[in-house]
């Protein structure tokens, strides 16, 4: 009898433990998913602050690399004249050194120059030209230092070729003619001041175009030394005949 009392009792305890235990799981998944909606709200506070910070990154980079490509080029102004897709335009800055703004009334030549600095290239140049404009005005009644220089166009040794300034302003170029001229300046390997190939080609083709627009006959394409006597463009003043031969090679074309 005993031990058949104690067999129940130990049964009792069992199922009494097994309903404790069928029970419990309930509240476990309580404590799961609050656990999980806790996750979930850091996630959402988290995530637009990390993406804040990523823009901020990417908005100073920009910035930084802005700087080191330095100022911008000035933006060309609208000209009554559009030149060709294979020039280059790239305005100076409008100032009383290299680019007075002053109206060209009228176009009844071309000047052809040479840089007179070796192995230099256009862009070079023509950011030469631009930086007079740095230049401190002179006082009146004082003596004026500074240097006045441009031109409409700069050809480089590969053939590049750079509008400086607009076809309806004067350019500081050719002393007196500077009126009524288009100047442009060549750029040369060596102190003889010949052109490379590439350059005479642009040459030939960049006035082609200037005698078409402008009405220009081969009379009217001048070197500067036509016009002052100076020694430019040299290698053309040194061989007059190589002179002719590129009015010929135009006139040719």
């Amino acid at each position: 009898m005993e031990q058949r009392q104690e067999t129940q009792e130990t049964l009792g305890q069992q199922a009494s433990q097994e309903l404790q235990q069928d029970q419990r799981p309930q509240g476990g998944k309580r404590l799961s998913s609050n656990s999980q909606r806790r996750r979930e709200r850091r996630n959402s506070f988290f995530v637009p602050i990390v993406l804040a910070v990523i823009v901020l990154i990417l908005l100073v980079m920009l910035f930084l690399l802005r700087r080191e490509e330095g100022p911008q080029e000035p933006e060309p102004s609208d000209s009554s004249i559009a030149v060709p897709e294979w020039v280059t335009r790239q305005y100076l800055p409008e100032n009383p050194f290299s680019r007075p703004g002053t109206a060209l009334e009228e176009v009844n030549g071309v000047a052809i120059h040479y840089v007179g600095n070796p192995n230099t290239s256009a862009k070079q140049n023509r950011d030469f030209f631009a930086s007079l404009a740095d230049q401190t005005p002179a006082e009146e009644g004082e003596p004026d230092p500074n240097t006045y220089a441009s031109s409409h166009f700069v050809i480089g040794m590969d053939g590049e070729i750079i509008q400086c300034i607009p076809l309806d302003e004067w350019s500081y170029c050719t002393s007196a003619r500077n009126k009524d001229t288009i100047s442009i300046e060549c750029c040369h390997p060596d102190e003889t001041g010949e052109f490379t190939p590439a350059t005479y080609e642009s040459l030939l083709r960049l006035v082609r175009w200037l005698q078409e627009e402008f009405d220009l006959d081969g009379g009217q394409i001048l070197r500067h030394y036509d016009v002052t006597g100076k020694e430019c463009p040299r290698y053309y003043v040194q061989n007059p005949e190589a002179w002719e031969q590129f009015l010929a090679d135009l006139a040719g074309g």
